[in-house]
């Protein structure tokens, strides 16, 4: 049993818990979850002993040994495979003592306790769990200071899982793993023997190995049974419950204060009326159940093209002339298609990625593409390469120059970059705005390609859901690397795996990839096979009915599209008017050095004309809704 008795935690001067309080059962396996700087890598640190709080205790069993990723990815020139093997402290101890011991108990013992934890079955375990993290056999014996920090990190994580400790600690552990690793450490998770507690925004992690879900939220911190999803029930229910208690609440207080003003004045009621002054007074006002408005994903639809947009015939690419990653690419990408890549880290998934996106030419065959074919590439480095010291608004500008400012705040807007939002530094925003804003960049000419490699890295649950939803309205083209399985599994309908130098259509689902990869589908490799024409017929007939459903609801989605940038266009003109009312000398040159009644005059157009977009979009908007419903 882990309790955590009144956390308090401060950072900067800012309160990030507030007594959190709960009781983890024994031997549970929690996963915490809440949105980006809520706190929970803080409380994570405060149960590991790694950050002290500023109030409050965790109480656990007594000799409960605690394992914990260390920040720092190790290096030098140990191996991986030392590494994970040094890793158990008390294997090592026990075969340095039998080695050093002279008396006969003693080396008896030794070796009676190393029998016990089965010291001698330890480097083929070791092995095993490198080779599931991704290290081939040469790999694991390479040193440490040959491989990046995400792979180093990739150690330090086989490391603990080698030690085996009472209360596994976990930190986001997919962030370094492909999905292919990822599905291996799920699968491990599941059979752990002890307790764990675990930070993730993996809804399929989170289902598949949690039994218990610990919400941070507003400083405190609730506890769930279940896994994920039954975690959305509950919490859908108890904001529900929040939001009708606050509707009951302002109707008794709406009614208490409406006594209280019509007879506190009179004599014969003046007590009753101070009696319920009282209550008012008592009466601790609910929180209305608020989601956060800003959290928005919404990508710009391209104008369309005909099919296919790109064709690649036997081609080859790669980084070094004449030593092609992949060759004998052989395939098409139509307007409607959802592409997810499969293949290990290292097999040339971004190498595919880049091809397509126009960074790197074919080294031999052929790669055809529209003339008019716009692509926006998503990668991890444009979300490290965005100027600390610069606003989305000076972003978006530079990439938009020229264009009119409604235009500019209308695309941060898609994103929930609006307010005082656009003028906030980027050193300031959270991993997942500066995400958000590497979209917005890359989305501003309305591509007819999205190639997205890892896109949720920095996302949390909910904008992660945000992000499924909007790829699905999205009407371009959608390619994918990721290790999220919930967001290929919702959005991809082709499967492309690149190993072996090449890439080729996947025939199975996502389901059977994982099954062939832990060992799991060598008797269904030839139902896999099988199912190739009818699933691959399935898709198709698919993508044929969306792209019918599209076509019949183009005219509603032009003119709500339409709607909504006049209304943008609109909203801004009426700025400019205001800030002339209100400055002679401020607002655009267009209203300057006019009289307020003038000014008055056209700003009343100007929200008749607003009026007028909105009731389109509206009718628009409730006919799309209907469609869809029927």
């Amino acid at each position: 049993m882990l309790i955590l008795n009144s956390i308090t935690a401060r950072l900067g001067g800012q309160t990030i818990l507030e007594e959190a309080t709960a009781t983890l059962p024994a031997r549970s396996r929690v996963g915490i979850v809440g949105r980006n700087g809520a706190g929970k890598s803080t409380l994570l640190k405060i149960i590991a002993g790694e950050m002290q709080a500023d109030g409050g205790a965790v109480e656990t069993p007594r000799n409960t040994r605690i394992g914990y990723v260390a920040q720092e990815a190790p290096g030098g020139t140990t191996t991986p495979f030392e590494m994970v093997l040094a890793a158990d402290e008390e294997r090592v101890e026990l075969l340095g003592s039998a080695e050093r011991a002279t008396d006969a108990t003693e080396i008896s013992d030794a070796h009676e306790r190393l029998n016990m934890i089965d010291a001698h079955g330890a480097p083929a375990r070791a092995a095993r769990i490198l080779a599931g993290l991704g290290f081939d056999e040469e790999g694991q014996h390479e040193p440490l200071s040959s491989f990046s920090g995400g792979w180093r990190m990739r150690v330090a994580l086989a490391g603990l899982l080698f030690s085996r400790p009472d209360l596994l600690l976990l930190d986001e552990p997919s962030n370094h793993l492909d999905l292919e690793a990822a599905l291996w450490l799920e699968s491990f998770l599941r059979t752990y023997p002890a307790a764990m507690v675990i930070v993730s925004h993996e809804r399929d992690l989170l289902n598949n190995v949690a039994d218990h879900i610990l919400h941070v939220q507003g400083g405190k911190i609730t506890l769930y049974p279940g896994g994920y999803d039954a975690f959305e029930r509950q919490r859908s229910e108890r904001l529900s419950q929040v939001e009708s208690m606050r509707t009951r609440q302002e109707e008794k207080r709406a009614k208490l204060q409406a006594y209280v003003d019509r007879w506190r004045y009179k004599a014969h009621t003046a007590k009753q009326a101070q009696s319920r002054m009282k209550a008012l007074a008592r009466m601790e006002p609910v929180a209305a159940a608020t989601e956060d408005p800003s959290l928005r994903f919404d990508f710009p639809n391209p104008n369309e093209l005909r099919p296919p947009l790109i064709v690649a015939d036997d081609a080859a690419v790669g980084y070094v002339a004449g030593t092609p990653v992949l060759s004998k690419l052989n395939f098409r990408i139509d307007p409607d298609d959802r592409i997810a890549f499969l293949g290990r880290n290292g097999n040339g998934k971004t190498t595919l990625a880049r091809l397509l996106a126009g960074q790197l030419p074919t080294m031999a065959g052929g790669m055809t593409s529209s003339g008019k074919l716009k692509v926006g590439y998503f990668a991890q480095h444009q979300v490290e390469e965005l100027v600390a010291d610069d606003t989305p608004l000076d972003h978006m500008s530079r990439l938009l120059k020229g264009s009119k400012p409604g235009d500019v705040r209308s695309q941060l807007g898609r994103f929930g970059f609006s307010g005082e939002k656009v003028h906030l530094e980027v050193k300031k925003l959270s991993g997942g705005e500066r995400a958000r804003l590497a979209l917005a960049l890359i989305t501003r000419e309305a591509p007819h390609i999205l190639i997205l490699d890892e896109p949720t890295n920095h996302l949390d649950v909910d904008a992660r859901e945000a992000l499924v939803q909007a790829l699905n309205a999205y009407e371009g083209a959608v390619v994918m690397v990721s290790h999220d399985r919930h967001l290929l599994e919702m959005t991809a309908d082709r499967l492309v795996l690149v190993a072996d130098g090449s890439a080729g259509e996947f025939a199975g689902s996502l389901d059977d990839y994982r099954d062939l990869l832990l060992g799991r589908g060598a008797k269904k490799s030839n139902n896999v096979v099988e199912q190739k024409k009818s699933k691959s017929g399935n898709r198709k007939d698919e993508r044929r009915a969306a792209a019918q459903e599209r076509d019949r609801t183009k005219h509603l989605r032009s003119a709500a599209h339409d709607a909504e940038k006049g209304m943008a266009l609109l909203t801004e003109e009426r700025t400019e008017i205001d800030r002339a009312m209100f400055d002679p000398d401020g607002g655009s040159e267009t209203y300057q050095g006019q009289s307020m009644s003038e000014l008055m005059k056209s700003r009343g157009e100007v929200e008749k004309k607003l009026e007028r977009a909105e009731a389109v979009w509206i009718e628009a908007s409730e006919a799309l809704e209907g469609v869809s419903a029927d």
